[in-house]
């Protein structure tokens, strides 16, 4: 079967985030991320017979649904999960948001590496916590956990740690050892890890995801996992998410925090989430190929035509993490806009200003290509 990623819809009109952002301009927008592509048709179809039914109630999530989640973590982590540990929630943030709240109180701390998806900065604040940040170390291209930095930082009142993995915005999916270090230090502090994992189903590169929650029942049960077929089948817009704890009093915890708060599952989300993991898996194949291409496209083009431009390597996501550094932009953001490319600025996710731009290549080819053409056309124009 083959699916077609390469025709152009127009989202200009819609009620689309990303379009709108710059009405009437023409600015080609490639930060926020959701994709240009239209979904798996098994999640169409699934829409349309949940549409056809004509009621649309308080809706919970069905057995079959269940299932799915638990046959998809199985076969593709290689993960046994129980559907009780399963908890229902409209978005990522919003469970960032929860377990900020839940654990701890006003004035504790919450310890995450930068950069990194800006509501892990920001989800702690809205809670009265503190973030501490620790910066990612890069070697040559490569980022990795500075430990030596993270054992500085911890402090008495630090009650959680945030994870992304795979990581956005600097694409990198992290090895067993990694993450077993992880699991170690937030052992070692008596740390709730929060892993969000919503792009695990995007590795580019021939690597595994790895939940961290899978290590042992010890892990799990300090763990809360988020995931989320959102970003992998471009459905953020039916807002359905859900988190996996183990560990019951945990649970507990986190499923007080939602009372009086959280709404009710919206309907449409729970019929896509069972289509897009029971039965897309061919269309996320065809996907992660045409990423690869565009991923490979934007290396290519960054060494011959962008001088001082360098794509990070990027092992999952359809996020570019270019270092602008070298062009010595002011504000790097602002400048691609000028000229036509609608991206995300680094400091966003807390980088220095003027060294890092982000950019959303999950789109038809033809998008990328005006894009990294107009961005060509900038940076020769200083």
């Amino acid at each position: 079967m083959s699916f077609d990623f390469d025709t152009v819809i127009d989202r200009a009109g819609s009620d689309s985030r990303k379009w709108r952002k710059y009405p009437g301009q023409d600015i080609l927008p490639l930060w926020i991320a959701d994709m240009d592509f239209a979904v798996a048709p098994a999640i169409t179809a699934a829409l349309h017979r949940r549409v056809d039914h004509g009621v649309f109630g308080y809706g919970a999530p069905l057995p079959p649904l269940t299932r799915a989640v638990v046959d998809y973590c199985a076969a593709h982590y290689g993960w046994k999960i129980e559907p009780a540990w399963l908890v229902w929630l409209p978005g990522l943030v919003t469970g960032l948001n929860l377990a900020a709240g839940a654990f701890g109180e006003k004035g504790d701390a919450i310890l995450t590496c930068t950069p990194v998806y800006p509501p892990f900065m920001s989800a702690p604040k809205n809670m009265g916590r503190e973030i501490i940040k620790v910066p990612l170390a890069r070697h040559g291209l490569r980022y990795e956990f500075d430990w030596a930095a993270l054992e500085k930082a911890v402090t008495p009142r630090t009650r959680l740690f945030f994870l992304c993995s795979p990581h956005n915005p600097v694409g990198r999916v992290f090895t067993r050892a990694e993450l077993e270090q992880v699991a170690a230090f937030c052992e070692r502090h008596n740390l709730i890890l929060v892993s969000d994992d919503i792009h695990c189903d995007l590795i580019l590169d021939d690597k595994p995801h790895i939940p961290v929650a899978g290590f042992s029942a010890a892990v799990a049960a300090r763990t809360i996992t988020l995931m989320a077929p959102s970003k992998t089948y471009n459905i953020p817009g039916l807002a359905c998410s859900f988190a996996i704890i183990s560990n019951a009093r945990v649970r507990t915890t986190f499923t007080r925090a939602m009372a009086g708060i959280v709404p009710e599952m919206n309907v449409l989300g729970l019929a896509a989430c069972e289509a897009a993991l029971r039965d897309s898996e061919p269309w996320r194949q065809a996907l992660l190929a045409y990423l690869r291409g565009n991923r490979d496209l934007i290396a290519t083009f960054t060494k011959q035509h962008l001088p001082g431009v360098t794509l990070l390597p990027c092992e999952a996501t359809y996020l570019a993490w270019l270092d602008v550094s070298a062009q010595n932009l002011p504000n790097p953001g602002e400048f691609f806009e000028h000229h036509g490319v609608g991206l995300s600025d680094g400091v966003q996710f807390g980088a220095a200003p003027g060294q890092f731009v982000r950019l959303n290549f999950g789109c038809p080819r033809a998008t990328l290509t005006e894009a990294l053409r107009r961005m060509q056309h900038a940076l020769a124009s200083r």
